[in-house]
């Protein structure tokens, strides 16, 4: 079953200081569970990019899919204690990014599922900042998430 979600993603990526730069976005999506995982499925409007982003994000215990297509293109792979890289594709040319995630957590109730990434990433080869994500799903139409097919 397929149903309309409000999705907030909020990141934090924390340098050598301990201030960190904040970064929230909040959006309507899609949402489905099939085979014993979770997708969302959104567009995000870029500034200065005239086409919209399309974006899925799937997820299971122990790993997070960030998926972006159209004027970025990435495939991101959060899988708790490894290291993953992927080229990040813009209009202005590609970098290499790492991420070594250390947590991937969700918290599921009716109306509500709360995924948790925390790790570090790389940028072409060198470290830039220990990171966290949280997306926060809500179902629109209080509908409960387990009524799943």
């Amino acid at each position: 079953m397929t149903k309309e979600v409000m999705i907030s993603i909020r990141g934090i990526q924390f340098d050598n200081g301990q201030d960190g730069e904040k970064i929230e976005s909040i959006q309507k999506g899609e949402y489905y569970y099939k085979n014993n995982t979770h997708y969302i499925m959104f567009e995000e409007i870029i500034e200065g990019m005239d086409e919209p982003v399309k974006s899925m994000i799937k997820f299971r215990k122990g790993e997070m899919h960030l998926n972006k297509k159209g004027p970025i293109n990435v495939t991101m792979d959060f899988l708790e204690q490894k290291k993953t890289l992927t080229d990040y594709r813009t209009p202005f040319g590609s970098i290499v990014i790492g991420v070594e995630a250390t947590k991937v957590d969700f918290e599921e109730e009716d109306k509500r599922i709360v995924v948790t990434v925390e790790y570090a990433m790389d940028v072409n080869y060198e470290h830039l900042a220990d990171c966290n994500i949280k997306v926060d799903i809500r179902a629109k139409d209080g509908e409960a998430f387990s009524l799943r097919s």
